[in-house]
């Protein structure tokens, strides 16, 4: 995840939000399914395949998605770490110590990238739409969509990205120009401000 942060605010600070253009999948109707708690939680099993190397590279943990405050991306493992993106910054932890920051009055890219993550977990494809072209199908209960950048720079950077899922996203597929190739499963979403465990919240303070 972190890698993929990098590579939107490259390719962001090249160029960025084309103007929005009529999309064929019916966005609004994927909107009007998809649920929209202030606050959600889940548990994320990531696999990373990368060019040439057969096995994937897994990982595990948990993610929440608060809409007045950001979103938080916890690996647990194969190695513990943390991210919390809010309007203002970007913070890489690990263990307890801060590995990384970047901050909005001098990365002005870190707004947008926060703006991106979050609605690809909440899969607001009305934000999206500033910056993927979008297709897709929409059944009787859910729904799938493949996101094509408008720019080339955040083309060249991510490929191509694939969502589905019902009233909540289920899965994410990133293929990378490079052909690497990320996998994303969501399960065990909650909602509510008792979704977050108490060391979740407490990075939100």
């Amino acid at each position: 995840m972190k890698k993929i942060l990098m590579m939107l605010a490259v390719a962001m600070s090249a160029g960025a939000c084309a103007t929005t253009q009529a999309a064929p999948v019916p966005v609004a109707k994927i909107q009007a399914m998809l649920a929209q708690p202030k606050a959600m939680c889940g548990r994320f099993d990531q696999q990373k395949t990368l060019a040439g190397m057969k096995k994937p590279l897994a990982a595990n943990g948990r993610f929440c998605v608060l809409q007045e405050k950001g979103v938080l991306w916890r690996t647990l493992a194969p190695f513990p770490n943390t991210l919390r993106l809010t309007k203002g910054e970007i913070v890489h932890y690990q263990g307890d110590r801060v590995a990384m920051r970047l901050d909005a009055k001098t990365e002005p890219t870190v707004r947008m990238i926060n703006q991106v993550l979050f609605a690809l977990l909440a899969g607001d494809l009305a934000q999206l739409e500033q910056l993927f072209k979008v297709d897709g199908t929409v059944g009787s209960d859910s729904w799938n969509v493949t996101l094509e950048a408008r720019e080339p720079a955040l083309a060249k950077a991510i490929g191509t990205i694939k969502l589905d899922g019902g009233a909540y996203v289920k899965n994410i597929v990133i293929s990378e120009a490079s052909g690497d190739r990320t996998s994303i499963v969501f399960s065990e979403i909650k909602s509510g401000d008792a979704a977050l465990l108490p060391e979740e919240a407490a990075l939100f303070k």
